[in-house]
């Protein structure tokens, strides 16, 4: 299963488990945004890093469409992604 981020994988991860279905040996599972706490895991939580713009790039557009609701959207570049293979894949 991949989930939107860390934090609904690790709650996923943990209803599986209370439920009785065993990562990864039932269902693997992967997240997005390489939490900390991930590593902290039993199964340690495979991710997907991605790097993002500087803060203040990020934070400057934030503002801009915050200022300005009704101007035309505004993309931002991904700079790159990698998987980080532990243990629940």
């Amino acid at each position: 299963m991949f989930t939107y981020n860390d934090e609904y994988a690790m709650l996923l991860m943990r209803a599986l488990q209370d439920a009785g279905v065993r990562v990864p040996e039932d269902t693997a599972m992967i997240g997005a945004d390489n939490l900390m706490l991930g590593r902290l895991l039993r199964p340690r939580l495979t991710t997907v890093h991605l790097e993002l713009p500087p803060g203040r790039e990020l934070a400057a557009l934030v503002d801009r469409a915050v200022r300005d609701p009704a101007a035309a959207p505004e993309s931002h570049k991904v700079l790159g992604a990698s998987v980080i293979h532990r243990d629940s894949t």
